[in-house]
């Protein structure tokens, strides 16, 4: 969002403006980091969840205790602010990967209180059972959405005022029900992952149209954040309606 302008037009040196070697090299570079990324959240998720249990489960517990959860959604809004920050550094390609690991880092934290719930509410046999259908469901959304955009060509940048009035609309309903113990059902949350669909659009149009070659990394932290959100948002779902 950052590298975008107001005219909405490809800015000099953005990927768009590239020939097709500079363009495959750009996208495979965010892409294959993207990919790197996910398998070393899922892999320290698992890691720190099943071998390193007591700090797990102390975080997890104190993160669901009462309003706490409102300081991990600032820690998350936080380091990923921070980690935008550092993967847009013009100085040092250490510090954009640091920024990367940084967002990883947060996520792999988040994905603890979802563990446990999930492992304690449906038992090993299920638990990895719904953890393998948010994966495939979150892979299909991502994967055909991206194809869409690459397939068509088309810019949905139009998209940005829906995807921005949507966050803040989402996180202000979050925020309400942790302050006054209302649930969320199954209607949001199928409307956030509907709204996150739209953001994946997005931000690949935004990548493919405004990102600079050299942004390769800020590139792959961006869809990180929104895959990572998706299958959140997914996993959720899925629990509600095995609940139900």
């Amino acid at each position: 969002m950052a590298f975008a302008q107001e005219s909405a037009r490809p800015i000099q040196g953005a990927v768009a403006t590239l020939g097709v070697s500079d363009r495959v090299a750009f996208l495979r570079k965010s892409y294959g980091l993207l990919g790197g990324a996910l398998i070393v959240w899922a892999a320290a998720s698992a890691y720190v969840f099943r071998y390193m249990p007591e700090v797990s489960f102390k975080w997890s517990r104190w993160a669901l205790t009462g309003y706490n959860w409102f300081a991990v959604i600032g820690l998350l809004i936080g380091s990923g602010m921070l980690a935008q920050w550092l993967a847009r550094s013009e100085t040092s390609r250490t510090i954009q990967y640091i920024g990367l690991g940084v967002e990883v880092a947060a996520w792999t934290f988040l994905m603890q209180p979802m563990l446990w719930v999930l492992f304690m509410k449906f038992k090993p046999a299920g638990a990895q059972a719904l953890l393998a259908q948010g994966t495939i469901a979150t892979l299909a959304i991502f994967v055909g959405l991206t194809a869409t955009v690459f397939i068509t060509k088309k810019d949905f940048s139009f998209l940005r005022g829906v995807v921005t009035v949507g966050m803040f609309a989402a996180l202000g309903i979050i925020m309400a029900s942790i302050l006054f113990g209302f649930t969320l059902g199954l209607v949001f949350t199928g409307a956030l992952i509907a709204l996150l669909a739209l953001k994946i659009l997005y931000d690949t149009s935004l990548m493919m149209n405004y990102f600079p070659p050299t942004h390769y990394v800020s590139a792959a932290l961006m869809l990180f954040g929104t895959v990572a959100t998706l299958f959140w948002n997914i996993m959720v779902f899925l629990m509600r309606m095995r609940s139900d």
